[in-house]
């Protein structure tokens, strides 16, 4: 038997053999390889169903696996709130499920879900906002109950409400950060105007605006049966999946409908926009108007003129600008088309500073030789291909092809829209592809964005044109004091005497003159909406111009050095990056506010004092005195009877921009012959970013002057 099965593999790895030579003998390229003819694309269609009440349900049955999922898409989104209130829906999708119900708090909610493994998610969007679930199927009846008391009876409380606020806030304040972000965001703003709402960003004032009346008023103006349309995908039978929704929703009334707004868009004017970002080494680059709808007749040519000119590997501007030039590390794009509204016409680049004019122009060049150069036969070939492959695939699932049908559904797209794209994908030709290039693409009507370290670059943007700068500079919050801090040139007696007594509160003058460095081991404790971050640091700071800090991240040690002549971070094994000359700047006048550094030269001809009023500062009435330490100003505010500064304020500058800094002192204790407060809490903007506490001091430490060289594979 064994000696049988052994001929009989060994026969059919002849004949595979013998197969192969006769392919190889009959085809020498792959072009003769004959192509069989792909069989027609009918995807499982979901059953639809609409009540009497409005409501549009879609089913869709899929029995591989024991789940069900499903969400309801609700009309009226982002684009809808008031200009005064910019993150309310956003908000809104974030407490409603947070929130919980009437009946259960969102933290109740949580642990219903959790032991079921499953899910009930709320959120907000620019056009609708949206409730799903995800369970296995022997759970969903509890699962849908859950869905339901969420959907009809939110509560909104009001700790879930601050939470989210100041999560938002937190984003707010990070939006600086990333500079793909920055340009993203801006160019937004150039393609659809600012005050657009499919453009408009949350500020910290916008977003404490909201208030818990307003996402009641949200929920009680948009949730009705005729604004939604839910589709449920899984393992059930159809029919009696409806026979249960229909008990859950035929009784719900309907409701007014949503008013259809009309959003004008006013492009940025032609021309160049720069955004200075000095902390980075590349340029992202943003060539922008205004695009179109995918209602447009022409929405199928432009989809073939996108992925022929900047939609992927094969693309034109990829293998000329990338592969050609190696100008970019990405680089793409198209006219952009939306179902609802219309899309971005964006092309989008990224490149190193030091080539960021020569990469526009070869993006211009490119973009001129459409009209000399069209796109051929063969581009539109590989662009089709690409199309139609990628197109499968978005679909290859009931869940996928229920999600398209919800879409079409929601803004009003025939049911036969997705049947029609493969053919009318392959009707598009090459005449048809270059009209849409010269009818929607034209260089001269282009905003272009360019966000990167301007100093850097090959050669200053305005060698292009006329620039305009973009401020991105992120208003403070309301409630956060704009002092306008003096910096005066000159002493006012009242501000000597409270210098003085500061001074001797201090430690006296003989003491702090004898301070030439300080080392500090403390625990900074940073605060954000998720919690409370700790980090342990030891601080060296030689006076005047010296810093080194060892910050224990959960990456390893990094180090961080700032004096006259460089600023750096490094981390072993992770290299060195150069800080941003603001950063630089920003530190070394830290170090002059610091209270050692200007009490021990407060008779200096270059540091001033003037006392100019009192605040209250907790039970305190306190001096109020405009500091001026050798160009770096500040304000204290000094207990007129101890001495002690209990608060002082400045102009700093965090990962987002320029901000109000705030520093309340506690804890006042004798160290080496010296009295400081061991413990400061840091607010920026009003908002409370950090407290650090000293674990340890020590005056006048024996300093390494290697701590302050760069690492030796640095200056390699």
């Amino acid at each position: 038997m064994k000696r049988k099965s052994l001929l009989l593999a060994l026969l059919l790895v002849a004949m595979t053999f013998a197969s192969l030579l006769q392919a190889a003998a009959q085809a020498t390229d792959w072009h003769q390889v004959p192509i069989p003819t792909l069989p027609p694309f009918k995807p499982q269609q979901p059953k639809r169903i609409q009540l009497s009440n409005g409501m549009v349900i879609f089913l869709q049955e899929d029995h591989e696996l024991p789940l069900i999922d499903g969400s309801a898409r609700i009309r009226g989104g982002s684009h809808n709130e008031p200009a005064s209130k910019v993150g309310l829906a956003d908000i809104y999708g974030e407490v409603w499920r947070t929130g919980g119900s009437k009946t259960q708090t969102g933290d109740q909610l949580d642990d219903f879900l959790e032991v079921r493994a499953a899910k009930v998610e709320t959120a907000g969007g620019p056009d609708s906002t949206s409730i799903s679930l995800s369970c296995l199927k022997g759970d969903f009846d509890d699962v849908f109950k859950v869905f339901v008391d969420v959907l009809r009876n939110p509560e909104f409380r009001a700790d879930k409400l601050d939470l989210a606020q100041k999560q938002a806030e937190d984003s707010i304040s990070r939006r600086n950060d990333e500079i793909g972000g920055i340009a993203h965001r801006e160019s937004v703003k150039l393609a659809y105007g600012a005050d657009n709402p499919y453009a408009r960003t949350p500020e910290y004032a916008t977003v404490q605006a909201v208030t818990r009346k307003d996402l009641l008023g949200w929920h009680h103006t948009y949730v009705h049966p005729n604004n939604i349309i839910l589709g449920l995908s899984g393992d059930f039978d159809a029919a009696a999946m409806e026979a249960k929704l229909r008990a859950a929703f035929d009784s719900w009334p309907k409701g007014p409908a949503v008013p259809k707004d009309k959003v004008e868009y006013h492009p940025a004017d032609p021309g160049y926009y720069q955004i200075n970002k000095e902390d980075v080494n590349q340029s992202s680059i943003r060539l922008v108007g205004l695009g179109t709808t995918r209602a447009n007749p022409d929405y199928y040519a432009i989809t073939v003129f996108n992925e022929a000119f900047g939609g992927g590997f094969s693309s034109r501007l990829f293998n000329d600008i990338r592969t050609r030039r190696g100008l970019a590390y990405n680089v793409g794009g198209g006219i952009g088309a939306n179902f609802g509204h219309p899309g971005i016409l964006q092309i989008a680049m990224s490149t190193k500073s030091q080539s960021t004019v020569e990469a526009i122009q070869a993006l211009d060049e490119d973009i001129d030789d459409l009209t000399k150069k069209p796109i051929t036969d063969e581009e539109i070939t590989h662009a089709k291909d690409a199309i139609l492959n990628a197109f499968i695939f978005r679909l290859d699932s009931p869940d996928k092809i229920l999600a398209e049908r919800v879409t079409y559904e929601f803004y009003g797209y025939p049911a036969d829209w997705l049947d029609k794209f493969e053919a009318e994908i392959k009707k598009v030709t090459a005449a048809d592809v270059n009209r849409v290039a010269a009818k929607y693409l034209h260089r001269n009507q282009l905003a272009v964005l360019v966000a990167g370290n301007t100093k850097e670059f090959d050669k200053p943007l305005s060698s292009l044109g006329p620039v305009k700068d973009v401020d991105i500079t992120i208003p403070p919050p309301p409630g956060a004091k704009e002092e306008k801090i003096e910096k005066p040139t000159a002493s006012n007696e009242e501000g000597k005497a409270v210098a003085a007594k500061v001074v001797a509160a201090l430690g006296g003058e003989a003491k702090l003159s004898s301070v030439k460095s300080l080392k500090v081991k403390l625990t900074l404790t940073q605060k954000t909406p998720q919690g409370e971050f700790p980090m342990q640091m030891e601080t060296l700071i030689v006076y005047p111009d010296h810093l080194h800090a060892e910050m224990q991240t959960p990456g390893g040690a990094m180090n961080v050095v700032v004096t006259p002549e460089a600023a750096f971070a490094a981390m072993p094994g992770q290299g060195m990056r150069e800080l941003p000359a603001t950063q630089k700047s920003e530190t070394l006048e830290q170090i002059r506010r610091d209270p050692i550094f200007i009490a021990s030269h407060w008779k200096d001809l270059n540091v001033f004092f003037n006392a100019d009023g009192t605040e209250k500062v907790g039970s305190v009435e306190a001096r109020i005195v405009d500091v001026n330490a050798a160009g770096a100003a500040i304000r204290w505010f000094v207990d007129p009877q101890t001495g002690h500064i209990l608060k002082e304020t400045y102009m700093t500058l965090s990962q987002g921009g320029p901000v109000q800094g705030e520093t309340d002192f506690d804890n006042w204790k004798p160290i080496g012959g010296l009295t400081l407060p061991v413990v400061r809490h840091n607010k920026q903007n009003g908002q409370d970013s950090s407290t650090a506490e000293y674990t340890a001091l020590e005056l006048n430490p024996a300093v390494d002057p290697k701590l302050f060289e760069k690492p030796a594979e640095a200056t390699k």
